[in-house]
């Protein structure tokens, strides 16, 4: 059987998640975009 998509949790994270956000400035920018835009869940890989 042909399974299309396989989606790792842990390489989306790493790669959109809270921590990798906080690691450049531009990510710190989005985040503390979202909390001005009243976002209480932040984290963006969901």
């Amino acid at each position: 059987m042909h399974y299309p998509r396989r989606n790792s949790k842990i390489k989306k994270a790493r790669k959109q998640g809270f921590r990798a956000r906080m690691k450049t400035a531009g990510g710190r920018k989005i985040i503390n975009a979202k909390r001005r835009r009243g976002n209480h869940k932040i984290n963006v890989a969901t």
